[in-house]
């Protein structure tokens, strides 16, 4: 079976959040905030592979989704990056988005493009403190990832040609 039309549903990782902590030392009764940011959020990439010829590996897929940031964490920790996941397609694919006006085309093995991006990690209660405000009691939550329902087009590309005058 010849697989050339795929439709599916990519999705960026959410960003983690920041995080609230307050420094506790002894002999330091009031050290001050030190809560972590959070980690960005993966994202989905469309990767070029000269040895597939068809999108049969992509058939029955639904959704492709990329990991989510970590949470920051006290003592000012980020949160880890969430994990990127690639989607390999043959060379000639053409990407379009059903609903915004995103397109693309993967010619040559290697390329890359992102389908859709992660989203950004919350900043920690460290990141609010002012001369004025030292005890900041509250954090930003990470932003989602990018959502985008995609249709992947694979235009033939002729392996062999014939040629000869022609019949008459």
């Amino acid at each position: 079976m010849f697989i050339d039309e795929v439709e599916l549903e990519v999705k960026g990782g959410d960003g983690g959040g920041g995080a609230v902590s307050f420094r506790r030392e002894r002999y330091v009764p009031r050290g001050g905030p030190d809560g972590g940011d959070g980690g960005r959020g993966g994202s989905v990439y469309a990767v070029g592979d000269a040895a597939l010829r068809t999108l049969n590996h992509l058939a029955g897929v639904e959704e492709v989704a990329a990991g989510r940031g970590g949470d920051g964490a006290g003592r000012k920790r980020t949160g880890r990056a969430g994990e990127d996941r690639r989607i390999k397609v043959p060379l000639g694919t053409e990407l379009r988005a059903v609903e915004d006006g995103f397109a693309a085309e993967i010619v040559a093995a290697g390329d890359e493009v992102v389908l859709a991006r992660g989203g950004r990690g919350g900043r920690g209660n460290t990141r609010f403190a002012t001369p004025t405000l030292r005890v900041p009691r509250y954090a930003e939550k990470g932003s989602p990832g990018q959502r985008r329902r995609l249709r992947l087009t694979l235009k033939m590309v002729a392996d062999v040609a014939l040629g000869g005058p022609p019949n008459g």
